[in-house]
């Protein structure tokens, strides 16, 4: 895989996201970061000092959108791997929820990675190489209650991800999702420790996974290895669906 191509990698404060990111710059990649939580992105300006550049942007603003593309195509033109990995989640009971949270939760979920992959899709096609990773979860299979908008969001992503990849396979851009299960982040952390040993107790594999578990598959399915490879949802979860 060239090292010169440029990633663009949504949602980078997270934990994931964050493992994604040091997966591809340590090969060298040219990396484009965003979020939206300024202390967090100061943090990887001083973390990811090379070929990278930090850029605050509100993925449910269409012209900070705009924008941030304007700044890549002046920094390195096209982008040639999206990671659509950005994510919120607003829980509540659905007769309890506000139209407001789910209108919220579609907008970063699934808005953005229409509004984020038309960005890049035209220069991909241009190029006829290119690489779109959509980050779902394993509740667009296993559903989960409270969940009612981000379920339908990343539910949602899938079916945009089999759409999509029918569109542009013939111009050697593929798109795939992946679908994390329970993955050691901020979220978990705030579980009590014997909830979490029961909730390993239900993966085969036996424990909760870590984010580079996630971020070693995005670096595949971005990787010309996985050029075969495109239109599906790769599970990452230990086996907690089948």
């Amino acid at each position: 895989m060239s090292e010169n191509r440029t990633v663009l990698i949504t949602g980078a404060t997270g934990g994931i996201g964050l493992a994604i990111a040091e997966e591809f710059y340590q090969k060298n990649f040219n990396l484009i970061l965003t979020g939206t939580n300024e202390l967090k992105l100061k943090s990887l300006e001083l973390k990811f000092i090379e070929n990278t550049k930090v850029i605050k942007c509100n993925l449910s603003e269409s012209e900070e959108i705009s924008n941030l593309f304007k700044e890549i195509e002046k920094l390195y033109g096209n982008v040639d791997i999206l990671i659509n990995n950005a994510g919120i989640t607003k829980d509540n009971l659905f007769l309890r929820m506000k139209e407001e949270d789910w209108d919220d939760v579609i907008d970063i979920n699934l808005k953005a990675n229409y509004s984020l992959s038309k960005g890049v899709v035209k220069g991909m096609v241009k190029s006829r190489w290119g690489r779109i990773i959509n980050i779902s979860s394993a509740v667009a299979k296993m559903g989960n209650a409270g969940q009612t908008n981000y379920a339908a969001s990343k539910a949602a992503v899938e079916g945009f991800t089999r759409s999509l990849s029918l569109e542009v396979a013939s111009r050697g851009i593929t798109v795939n999702a992946v679908a994390p299960g329970f993955i050691k982040t901020e979220i978990l952390e705030t579980i009590e420790q014997s909830k979490l040993e029961a909730m390993a107790k239900n993966i085969p594999i036996g424990r909760i996974g870590d984010a580079v578990d996630i971020a070693k598959i995005v670096a595949f399915l971005a990787s010309d290895e996985s050029a075969y490879i495109t239109g599906q949802v790769l599970h990452v979860n230990g086996g907690l669906t089948l």
